[in-house]
């Protein structure tokens, strides 16, 4: 093994989820202004005039608070990192749940839960007692595609499903139904909709995004704030509705590479007509808030330039709400940290995002930056002028409390029948059918149907990232009462036409079947956690390609259901199918794929598809920056396409199978911010072991959590108390075939900290079933590393083998265990080909 010390560094987020590592002094420069082309940015006619008698009820009431009291309009921590009395003692202006954040950090938290924390949070805002100003905090939440963090409520497709359905009444459909459940948990405000124009689907978040056509997200963008704040001429931010958030301002979508949080180098004529036309949808249906975006134009981060969100946001386009950051996003302005930082103040921003501890520091920071003058007062008064007219426009101060809303405590909006059916009637919108040999779909459901593949029976993978937790994983079909997976919606449809199905993890069945429907795709995830270096599916990796090949070849014809986030490379698999569909992440109600996949009991078509492409497919893995509008526009399918029923299928059963990539084994990721699929992290303590569902979570002699390393919630903590063995496992239910890396020159690789002493026994083990592991004691690779510095640890594969692993069939791919009292984090974790391997001998 090997110890390496690590260059702390900026480190800079792709879009396809890889980490670009520059030193801090090697920021992109940003690109001098004057060399922009002319203004583009239009005056917007906003729809929500300014009211004279209210401006003068905000001056009065400004006149009356501190400057300490305006600063904390400013803060917004999370639910995680603050105290009903912290409340109470400071009055933020508002506060928010991350992903996978829940009241009490409790997963299973009731709706009387959320609003019981709602009530209190609000009570202890408006005691005047400490501070003799009562105004009202708010709380936002990331309802994107449903109120997504609470279980039993309706979860619709994600948005890249709702663009294929290219239908703005549908899509205001699901943000009113959104409002309704949102509102019945005590919460005001909803960090939606994601405008994003995607230009390089290797993005994390390019399931966030409509389309790649400005025009759809434009009128969605419109569609959606409708939806959650009401029509601004007729029910504008009542009791049931909520504050809407146009995100993330601006360019997110176009980062170079398709990096997360990256660079976005483009014309400022460019950034306007591809980039900014949510906005111009948005605010022109009546958005009250706006998100900074993590990335930067041209060099320089959005969260600190101020021609951008204060001449350009502000002046030009003339919008009166307030601006919002994204989760630490101003520590990224070269010159900030997480608590320091008045270059985002100055530039325009608003309201900091600050969860974690920092937001104490920032807090006290910035109180003294308006004395000294760093920051002008007037620039703090402008920020919370426009807090609190969003707060006056949305009757916070004059609804009831929380839990005495119209709405609040309604269970029954939690997962309501007809926000179902909304839900439904989006599936089988959003499916397009991209390959119908010999017109096997739609089938008759009185057939033999095997019904297979990872995704059969899997709600939560349906669902995607954002569901319960922020990276969508750790769920079960448990987590979702209401719910129904792509099978179980199959089976109900058949069974009552007389059918018979058959569901099989693995393709085996007790009697052949007439067809086979396989469902596969992308496990869950969130951001940068979803960034790829290409777009081939399964890259290097073809388990589900051989399950179709399998059927194939006993003559049974496949339909494939593609569940993916992207469109992606899938030649092979197209070649092995019959028919082929692009169902997204249809989300909770996957009985709508069974409308219209299935023929009803008497032979007729129940639904016919509906869905085009909104995102170009691609012709090759590398292709992922193909684009309606570009110079050499060659996809494998172009934007708008989609079959009908009785439309011939264009796609040949010969495509190329070429990836044109002889590294595709060369590195396997097992955790990079979030564990990577296929791996699932357990804890274990004794001879138990449970699965994290949850940033924090305790399981007899060991607890972890996440912290936020280099950006959110990127590292994990694991704490051994000693009083038992106890242990993290990075595991997959099924074996997988790793021989790739059984060359000398392969390593796993990890980003290691600890803190405190190290006890003689440190276990690090690969293991392939009973009695079949590899095994290194890493304790003095520990007890060397310098205390509270992350710090690279490389353990040769070939020791592991040597010890009995075999590599073929590996379950377990990374555990450490310890039955002393351990403090340990880990950043990355990988296994690699390296050049230089100079890992220390085999123990």
């Amino acid at each position: 093994m090997k110890i390496k010390k690590t260059t702390m560094a900026m480190l800079m987020l792709s879009a396809s989820g890889s980490l670009l590592l520059t030193a801090c002094s090697e920021a992109p420069t940003p690109v001098a202004r004057e060399n922009a082309t002319p203004p583009v940015w239009p005056a917007l006619t906003l729809p929500v005039p300014q009211d004279q008698a209210m401006e003068q009820a905000i001056s009065e009431l400004m006149n009356k608070m501190t400057l300490e009291q305006k600063i904390a309009q400013m803060i917004q921590p999370e639910i995680r990192d603050i105290t009903v009395e912290d409340m109470r003692k400071y009055g933020f202006g508002s506060y928010l749940n991350g992903g996978g954040a829940f009241p009490n950090d409790n997963k299973y938290a009731t709706p009387a839960d959320w609003i019981a924390l709602a009530e209190a949070m609000y009570q202890a805002s408006m005691d005047a007692s400490i501070d003799g100003v009562a105004i009202p905090t708010m709380w936002g939440t990331d309802a994107v595609h449903g109120h997504n963090n609470v279980i039993g409520a309706t979860i619709f497709p994600h948005n890249i499903g709702l663009g294929a359905a290219n239908n703005p009444a549908l899509i205001e459909q699901i943000a009113e139904a959104t409002a309704r459940e949102v509102m019945a948990t005590g919460i005001d405000w909803v960090f939606a909709p994601t405008v994003a124009v995607v230009r390089d689907d290797r993005w994390g978040r390019t399931y966030e995004s409509y389309s790649e056509n400005p025009d759809i997200v434009r009128d969605y963008a419109a569609a959606i704030v409708r939806g959650l704040q009401g029509a601004a001429d007729q029910d504008f931010l009542s009791e049931r509705r909520v504050i809407s958030t146009v995100k993330h301002f601006v360019g997110d979508g176009g980062t170079t590479g398709g990096v997360d949080q990256g660079n976005t180098e483009v014309s400022e004529e460019e950034l306007f007509r591809i980039h900014a036309q949510g906005y111009v949808g948005g605010l022109e249906a009546g958005a009250q808030t706006v998100m900074a975006s993590f990335n930067s134009w041209n060099g320089s981060k959005i969260h600190g330039d101020r021609y951008l969100l204060t001449e350009v946001l502000k002046d030009r386009m003339g919008f009166d709400g307030f601006i919002v950051g994204d989760w630490n996003g101003h520590g990224q302005i070269p010159g900030c940290t997480n608590d320091n930082c008045a270059q985002a103040a100055n530039a325009g921003l608003d309201v900091y995002m600050v969860p974690t501890a920092a937001w104490k520091p920032l807090y006290y920071n910035l109180i003294e930056q308006v004395k000294t003058g760093a920051i002008p007062e007037a620039r703090i008064d402008d920020a919370v002028r426009r807090i609190l007219r969003v707060k006056k426009r949305a009757g916070l101060f004059d609804k009831p409390s929380p839990a005495q809303r119209p709405l609040a405590g309604r269970t029954e909006l939690i997962g309501a029948p007809e926000h179902r059916a909304v839900a439904r009637d989006a599936v089988r919108q959003s499916l397009v059918l991209l390959k119908n040999n010999e017109q096997l779909l739609p089938l008759k459901p009185q057939q033999r149907i095997l019904v297979t593949g990872p995704g059969a029976d899997n709600i939560g993978q349906q669902s995607g990232g954002w569901t319960i937790s922020w990276q969508g994983t750790g769920n079960t079909n448990e987590d979702f009462p209401g719910g129904t997976s792509i099978y179980g919606g199959i089976a109900r449809q058949v069974t009552a036409a007389g059918g018979q199905v058959e569901l099989s993890s693995d393709g085996s069945f007790t009697e052949k079947p007439d067809v086979a429907i396989v469902v596969f795709g992308e496990e869950p995830y969130a951001e940068g956690n979803g960034d790829l270096d290409n777009l081939e599916y399964q890259r290097g990796n073809k388990t589900d390609l051989a399950l179709l090949q399998q059927l194939k070849a006993q003559g049974i014809p496949v339909v494939s259901l593609f569940i993916s986030g992207r469109p992606m490379w899938v030649n092979p698999e197209l070649n092995a199918s019959d028919a082929f569909v692009a169902v997204w992440l249809p989300g909770s109600e996957g009985e709508g794929v069974a409308d219209v996949i299935l023929r009803n009991a008497a032979g007729e078509v129940q639904y016919d598809f509906h869905g085009k492409l909104s995102f170009s497919w691609p012709a090759t893995p590398q292709q992922s920056t193909v684009n309606i509008g570009d110079a050499d526009y060659q996809p494998l399918l172009p934007y708008g396409f989609g079959l009908r029923y009785g439309d011939a299928s264009t796609l040949s059963n010969t495509l190329s199978e070429d990836s044109g990539d002889a590294a595709a084994n060369s590195e396997m990721v097992i955790f990079e911010r979030a564990p990577r699929s296929p791996w699932q992290l357990q804890l274990l303590s004794g001879t138990e072991r449970i699965g994290v569902t949850s940033s924090v979570q305790e399981f007899g002699a060991i607890r972890s959590r996440t912290f936020d390393n280099q950006v959110q919630e990127d590292a994990r903590r694991f704490e051994f108390s000693g009083k038992a063995n106890a242990g993290l496992n990075f595991g997959s239910p099924f074996p997988r075939d790793l021989r790739a890396f059984a060359s000398a020159d392969s390593v796993l690789t990890l980003q290691l900290m600890r803190r405190g002493a190290v006890p003689e026994q440190v276990a690090l083990s690969m293991s392939c079933g009973e009695a079949c592991r590899g095994s290194q004691n890493i304790a003095p690779a520990l007890a060397a590393m310098p205390e509270g510095e992350w710090q690279t640890l490389q353990i040769s594969i070939s020791c592991l083998q040597q010890q009995g692993l075999n590599l073929a069939q590996v379950f377990n791919v990374l555990t450490i265990e310890s039955a002393g009292e351990l403090n340990l984090s880990l950043a990355d974790a990988r296994i690699q080909r390296v050049s230089d391997n100079t890992a220390q001998a085999c123990q």
